[in-house]
C-alpha cells in the first residue's frame, strides 16, 4: 500500500476559507427582495382578514334566502377552510418548481395568483346573480388562493433567509411576519371602518366588494418590487453544483430531491418544523382568526366591538416582531423560541382569565398576554425552519413542514377552540390547547440546533461587507459560529476549489500546508 504523504495529510486537516469563498450582500438587491416577500405576506394576511370580518355576509349573499343563518355562516366558515386544505397541495408542488427552476420565478406565480384570485371574489356575482354557480366560483377562487398561498410563506422566507447576512438574518426574516400581522390588522381595520361608517344595506350591496379589489392594486405593487430581484446566490451555487454532479451525486442533498426522497432524507426535520409551526400557529390564529368569534359568540360582545378591540394588540405586536427577530440574532434562536413556548403555557390561562373579566381592560390585556408568546414564536420560525433543510431541498421542505401544520393547526383552530367551548361549556378550554401544543413545541425545540449567526446548511458564509468577509476568513479558526469543515462537506463548490488548489500545488511541488 502508497504510504500517505505526511504534507498533503496536513493540507486536508487545516483546509481553509478564501475570502472570495464568502457571500457579500448586495445591499440594493436586500432591500428589494425585503420588499418584495413583505407586501407579498402582507397581502396574503391581509385577505385573511378581510375574508373573516366579512364572513357573515358572504354567507347571507352566496346562500339563498331560504336557508338558515347559521348554515350560511357555517357554509362562509367552510369555504375558509377550504384555502387551508389547498395550501399542503401548493407547498409540495411549488416548493418542488422553486427548488428546481428558482425561488423567484414561483413567488412572481404565486403572488399573481392570489392577487387575481382576491380581486375575482370582489367581482363575483353573488346567488341572486348567478345563482348555484357562485357558491361554487368562490370555492373555486379560495382553493386558488390556498394553493399559491402554499408556495408563498415558504418561498418568502426561503428567499429572504438565503439573502440575509448571517449575522442579522432573524431580524431581515421577522420583517416577513411583521408584513404578515400588519396585513391582516390592515385587512380587519378597512372591514371595521366600512361597518362603522355605512349602513348594512350598503355593506350587502357593493361595499363589502371594496376591500377585495384593493388587492389588486396591491399585488402589481409587489410584483413590481419582485420583478427585480434575481434570484439568491445560494439558489445560484446550489443550480451550479447540481448541473456539474454525476449522476451517482444526484441523490446527495447537494441536488434537488422528489417528495418521497425528501422525506426520507429529513424526516426527522420534517417533524421538527411541523411541531413547532403548529404549536405557533395554534397561538397565532386563535388571536387572529379566533378571537373576534370568541369575543362575540363566547364573552358577548358585539360583532363591531369584538373585531375592534383585537386591532390595536395586533398592531403592537407586528411592530415588536423585528425587536424579538433582532433578539434572536444576539442571543440565539433557541432562546427566544423557549421563551415563546414556555410563555404559552404560563401564560394561556391567564390570559383568559382575563378575557373572561368582562371589562373592555381586561380583555385588551387578556390579548396582550396571548399576543406576547406569539411574538416570540413567530418572528424567529421565519429563520429557524429554513436552516433545517440544505439549499438544494429547503423550498420543498419548508412547503411541506409550514403547510400541513398550517392546514391542520392553523386553518382548524378557530374550529377545533370553538369545539372544545362547546362540548366541555367552558370558556377556558382553549386555553388548554394553546397549552398542550406548546409543550409539544417546546419539546420540539429541544431538539433544534442553534442557527443564529451560523451559514445556512449547504451555503457559503454571507456578510454584509468585504471588511466583515475579510474579517471573517482571518479569524475562522477562532468563530464559534463557523465550522470550516462542515462546510466543505456541504458546499460542493468549495470542495472542488480545495482539490483543485491540492492538485496545482502537488505539481509545482510547493509546500501544500495553507498560510494563513
Amino acid at each position: 500500500m502508497e504510504a500517505a504523504n505526511p504534507r498533503k495529510q496536513r493540507f486536508f486537516r487545516k483546509r481553509r476559507l478564501k475570502v472570495e469563498d464568502v457571500t457579500v450582500v448586495d445591499d440594493s438587491m436586500l432591500k428589494k427582495a425585503i420588499g418584495g416577500t413583505v407586501v407579498g405576506n402582507l397581502m396574503e394576511w391581509y385577505d385573511v382578514g378581510v375574508y373573516g370580518y366579512l364572513a357573515v355576509i358572504i354567507g347571507k349573499l352566496f346562500m339563498p334566502d331560504t336557508v338558515d343563518p347559521a348554515i350560511q355562516t357555517l357554509f362562509s366558515l367552510g369555504v375558509f377552510a377550504v384555502t387551508f386544505v389547498a395550501r399542503p397541495m401548493g407547498g409540495v408542488i411549488l416548493g418542488q418548481l422553486g427548488d428546481r427552476v428558482g425561488r423567484q420565478k414561483i413567488l412572481v406565480f404565486t403572488l399573481l395568483m392570489m392577487a387575481l384570485a382576491t380581486f375575482g371574489i370582489g367581482i363575483l356575482p353573488d346567488y341572486s346573480v348567478w345563482g348555484v354557480a357562485a357558491p361554487i366560483l368562490l370555492v373555486v377562487l379560495k382553493l386558488i388562493q390556498g394553493f399559491s398561498t402554499g408556495g408563498e410563506y415558504a418561498g418568502a422566507t426561503t428567499f429572504i433567509t438565503e439573502y440575509a447576512p448571517d449575522k442579522r438574518r432573524g431580524f431581515y426574516a421577522s420583517l416577513l411576519d411583521l408584513g404578515s400581522y400588519m396585513g391582516f390588522a390592515l385587512g380587519a381595520a378597512f372591514v371595521s371602518i366600512l361597518q362603522l361608517t355605512l349602513t348594512e344595506d350598503v355593506m350587502e350591496g357593493f361595499a363589502w366588494r371594496i376591500p377585495f379589489l384593493v388587492a389588486l392594486p396591491l399585488g402589481v405593487i409587489a410584483l413590481w418590487f419582485r420583478s427585480k430581484i434575481e434570484d439568491t446566490p445560494a439558489f445560484k451555487e446550489a443550480q451550479e453544483a447540481a448541473h456539474k454532479a454525476s449522476d451517482e451525486a444526484k441523490n446527495s442533498a447537494d441536488a434537488p430531491k422528489g417528495v418521497i426522497a425528501l422525506v426520507k432524507a429529513y424526516w426527522r426535520e420534517l417533524l421538527t418544523g411541523f411541531i413547532l409551526v403548529s404549536a405557533a400557529n395554534t397561538a397565532g390564529y386563535a388571536l387572529t382568526s379566533y378571537m373576534p368569534t370568541y369575543l362575540t359568540e363566547t364573552l358577548h360582545y358585539d360583532p363591531v366591538h369584538g373585531n375592534l378591540l383585537t386591532l390595536p394588540i395586533l398592531v403592537g405586536m407586528s411592530l415588536c416582531i423585528p425587536l424579538t427577530g433582532k433578539l434572536s440574532d444576539s442571543i440565539g434562536r433557541r432562546k427566544v423560541l423557549f421563551v415563546g413556548s414556555a410563555s404559552a403555557i404560563i401564560l394561556a390561562i391567564p390570559a383568559f382569565l382575563f378575557m373572561m373579566h368582562g371589562a373592555i381592560w381586561s380583555t385588551l390585556v387578556g390579548l396582550a398576554l396571548l399576543a406576547f408568546p406569539v411574538t416570540f414564536y413567530v418572528a424567529n420560525l421565519a429563520s429557524s425552519l429554513p436552516a433545517l433543510f440544505p439549499t438544494a431541498s429547503r423550498y420543498g421542505g419548508m412547503g411541506i413542514s409550514y403547510n400541513f401544520a398550517v392546514a391542520i393547526f392553523g386553518g382548524f383552530a378557530p374550529f377545533i377552540m370553538q369545539a372544545l367551548v362547546t362540548m366541555t361549556s367552558s370558556s377556558l378550554a382553549p386555553a388548554f390547547w394553546v397549552m398542550g401544543t406548546s409543550i409539544a413545541g417546546f419539546i420540539a425545540i429541544c431538539f433544534l440546533k442553534e442557527s443564529a449567526r451560523k451559514p445556512l446548511p449547504g451555503s457559503l458564509p454571507s456578510v454584509a461587507t468585504e471588511e466583515e468577509a475579510i474579517e471573517l476568513v482571518k479569524t475562522q479558526e477562532e468563530n464559534p459560529d463557523l465550522d470550516v469543515e462542515e462546510l466543505f462537506e456541504q458546499v460542493p463548490a468549495l470542495e472542488e476549489s480545495y482539490q483543485q488548489e491540492l492538485s496545482d500545488q502537488g505539481k509545482s511541488g510547493k509546500d501544500m500546508t495553507p498560510q494563513p
